[in-house]
């Protein structure tokens, strides 16, 4: 698979992975692409089934940063394991990455943070009692996950979206596994645990890049506020609508972020 992707793109060496999230993968407008993979051609790599990814890997450069981007997920809920992004994500170690930069689509549990908003990822809570983690080797289980979103990114993030007169929030992402939304209970449950955001992905990806030796900054687009908060009913065309909506702001930060990454 890695023999693959160096034959589409030779010589090419990625510093930075960027996985899209949900109706974010018009991201790769702002590469210069040399190479695009279907997931389809790359043994291990999933066949997401959620509208808004794409899957593909786009290989190329924004700015002089060379980059890969993994346009689509697989979640949990799909196909019921923890670790179906395992082989995406040391791939991108494989070819080089330093970083795994992450994008997703959240529900908002501050009324601050009304949707549209964007929100760089401090730290996760793991809700859902499962772990990508499961099953390995007694020497490669045990992974650190202090300042698992690396500081430094997420202070630059933060600037990058100053420098673009980007109004971006901070705060705890919580993970719950899906596909269903999360009850009012639950959301009170998340708020009270600290959580500023909720969704149904990126933690695995995180804790799968920690394993991997990589670096990881994320930040959510926020949809929708969660269950309970404001009258109304919650969806996944939501999520879609929002999500496109609100791109054009995130593709804007990423792009500077990416343009400055050194």
């Amino acid at each position: 698979m890695i023999e693959e992707i160096a034959h589409r793109a030779p010589g090419f060496k990625p510093k930075v992975a960027v996985l899209l999230g949900s109706g974010l993968g018009s991201f790769v407008e702002e590469v210069k692409t040399i190479a695009a993979i279907p997931y389809a051609e790359l043994q291990g790599f999933p066949k997401p089934t959620v509208r808004g990814h794409e899957g593909r890997l786009v290989l190329g450069h924004v700015g002089a940063t060379p980059v890969a981007v993994l346009q689509g997920r697989a979640h949990y809920y799909e196909f019921g394991r923890t670790d179906e992004m395992r082989v995406p994500v040391e791939a991108m170690a494989e070819l080089g990455c330093e970083t795994l930069l992450q994008t997703n689509a959240a529900g908002s549990l501050r009324l601050d943070m009304p949707p549209g908003s964007l929100m760089v990822i401090t730290d996760h809570i793991n809700f859902t009692g499962v772990n990508p983690l499961f099953g390995l080797g007694a020497k490669r289980r045990f992974v650190d996950m202090v300042d698992a979103y690396d500081p430094a990114l997420v202070q630059r993030l933060m600037a990058a979206a100053k420098a673009e007169s980007i109004r971006c929030h901070d705060g705890i992402y919580i993970w719950f596994c899906g596909p269903s939304f999360e009850t009012p209970a639950e959301i009170r449950a998340a708020v009270t645990l600290g959580a500023d955001a909720v969704g149904m992905s990126t933690a695995p990806e995180t804790i799968l890049a920690r394993h991997a030796g990589l670096r990881v900054a994320a930040v959510s687009v926020l949809t929708n506020y969660a269950a309970g908060l404001v009258p109304g009913a919650i969806g996944h065309d939501q999520t879609i609508t929002v999500a496109n909506a609100s791109s054009g702001q995130l593709r804007l930060l990423l792009r500077r972020f990416l343009e400055s990454y050194g």
